[in-house]
């Protein structure tokens, strides 16, 4: 760990200890808050819309609620979300939450079990289906089912105002639109979202077309499929997520425990875990043969930023984006991967001896969080390690991911075609805002994360986040520096997700005082294809090219999961 690193860290317990004896000196009003956090999120202003129900309010539940059957459905499946026990680590096994699925009717291999995981199942199916899915909570508390990256109606996409209670249940019927690629599926119920899927809730939804299928790429065993997560364990293999009952390293004395107040930090900055996990396993390895392999990975963490090498030194191949297929494989010495984004890499070992080891590592990276000292906080940085006991990798750290090892040899010769798939290249000209893009301003304003100085409301829209079905338009983050606020005023980075459509990153620029964090990563970023999350660096403003193609209320929002579930998500309308 050099010493970029050792200071990011540093300063993450620096902020989570010195920023909180800040706010306890300022006034008690946010520390009650912030002391308080266990699950819950802190407190973030509401928008200056038009009024409407409150982030919080209960939604009025039935048994059953969702799509009614208007047709036959291709893929029929009971999906159940409940509490299991699995074993990580060694000893004791560890609670999870996890999805069980059951194909009711059509092509039984559409549900693919991960062995020894805790993830959800990976579902195949193909576009033109039908899919009909029935949800059942089995949970403690609500939550529904958000089908990242897919083309659905509203009322199918997961909107958190469609949360259903314990014991409920939920129907989705669609059909399947998309083209070939990685997309996934996880809860999103409001404020609840990072601990559900924390805890285990996730899993891949991988969709086939007949552009793809004429391709010839690898299939079955060497189609493989990596999540990728961050976790933290205590001494008996249990999960540790955000403050368990506030209680810290100072018990429930000063300022009302500080094990609360560091979760509520960790809320502010993202939740980071110190063990890595692929497919839920620690010290992942993958016995492979001596061929061509497609890697689909996902970044499944709830705040981690991932820059993946091959340890060699040899560039990676990448086949697919977010939305699909690339038009032609691309190189990159390495790739960022953000919360909530996919990539799918050729991998050929052909070449390679029996029990060598190929390794893909995180390389380190900075300026993911903000790197501004808190001169006003002087010479309390002893104080505030003493308050914290972050033990996490930061952001940005370097660290292996997973080791894959030649078990046997195969003849190989697999060819990656030089054309993949056919784009169709949105025109920035063609768009109705051509002249002015609509800004979305990151912002940070009383250690809340805003979009456009708002915070989310079930339904509530403003007016600039209506739009029409088939408009071009085209967005653009603001990654905005924050002065004279406490903390992060270089700010952070950001997944940016919407929901709802798949857009195409048209540029990139940054601030030139945050250029070193940009430039550390900008080689590692794949904007060729089609997306639907894309990671916007503190100083950074990315426009966008998207189509709104479905009428209804979506999401927009930080794939941050503490950042998601503090209030950083609007909603926008298409209109018909």
């Amino acid at each position: 760990m050099n010493q970029q690193t050792r200071n990011t860290m540093d300063r993450r317990r620096f902020l989570k200890g010195a920023g909180l004896l800040g706010l306890a000196l300022a006034g008690g009003g946010a520390l009650s808050t912030l002391s308080a956090c266990t699950y819950a999120p802190l407190a973030a202003p509401r928008s200056t819309a038009a009024a409407a129900p409150s982030a919080t309010a209960p939604v009025a539940l039935k048994p059953t609620q969702g799509a009614a059957p208007t047709a036959a459905a291709d893929l029929e499946i009971a999906l159940k979300a409940a509490r299991g026990q699995v074993a990580i680590l060694p000893g004791a096994e560890t609670a999870v939450w996890r999805y069980q699925a059951e194909v009711l009717a059509g092509d039984p291999a559409s549900v693919v079990t991960l062995p020894g995981s805790y993830l959800g199942p990976v579902l195949r199916v193909r576009q033109g289906q039908r899919v009909r899915v029935h949800f059942t909570n089995d949970l403690p508390e609500p939550s529904i089912v958000h089908w990242h990256g897919l083309l659905v109606p509203d009322a199918m996409d997961g909107h958190p105002r469609n949360a259903v209670g314990p014991g409920q249940s939920y129907a989705y019927d669609f059909q399947v639109i998309n083209r070939a690629g990685t997309y996934w599926f996880h809860p999103h119920p409001h404020t609840l979202t990072g601990s559900q899927a924390y805890r285990g809730l996730a899993g891949l939804l991988l969709v086939s077309d007949a552009e793809e299928a004429a391709l010839g790429l690898p299939q079955g065993e060497y189609d493989v499929p990596l999540v990728i997560q961050d976790r933290q364990f205590d001494a008996g293999n249990q999960l540790v997520y955000l403050a368990q009952g506030g209680q810290g390293m100072m018990g429930g004395g000063m300022m009302g425990g500080m094990g609360g107040m560091d979760g509520g930090m960790t809320q502010m900055m993202g939740f980071l875990g110190d063990r890595i996990l692929v497919n839920g396993q620690p010290d992942f390895t993958l016995p492979v043969a001596t061929r061509a392999y497609r890697l689909r990975l996902l970044n499944g963490s709830n705040s981690r930023i991932y820059k993946l090498a091959w340890r060699d030194g040899s560039p990676l191949t990448v086949m697919a984006t977010d939305g699909g297929l690339l038009e032609q494989p691309l190189q990159r010495p390495f790739v960022m991967l953000a919360p909530g984004e996919r990539i799918e890499l050729w991998a050929d070992f052909t070449g390679r001896k029996p029990d060598d080891e190929i390794f893909l590592d995180s390389q380190e990276f900075v300026g993911a969080e903000g790197d501004e000292l808190m001169g006003a906080m002087g010479g309390m940085g002893g104080m505030g390690g003493m308050m914290t006991s972050g033990a996490a990798l930061p952001n940005g750290a370097a660290f292996p991911v997973a080791r894959f090892r030649v078990a046997r040899q195969e003849q190989g010769g697999e060819t990656l075609p030089a054309q993949l798939a056919r784009i169709e290249r949105y025109q920035p000209a063609d768009a109705v805002n051509a002249a002015r893009p609509r800004q979305v301003a990151i912002t940070n304003r009383m250690m809340a994360w805003l979009l456009n100085g708002r915070a989310f409301e079930m339904t509530g829209v403003a007016a600039d986040e209506v739009g029409r079905v088939g408009e071009l338009t085209m967005w653009e983050f603001v990654n905005q520096r924050n002065p004279g606020q406490m903390m992060e005023q270089n700010g952070m980075a950001h997944p940016m997700h919407i929901h709802g459509t798949q857009f195409q990153v048209l540029e990139r620029q940054v601030l030139p005082e945050l250029k070193a964090g940009f430039e550390s990563v900008r080689a590692g970023y794949v904007d060729e294809g089609w997306k639907d999350t894309v990671l916007v660096m503190p100083g950074e403003r990315v426009k966008v090219l998207l189509k709104y193609q479905l009428p209804g209320l979506f999401l927009y929002h930080c794939h941050n999961l503490e950042h998601e579930d503090q209030g950083m998500m609007r909603n926008f309308r298409v209109e018909a």
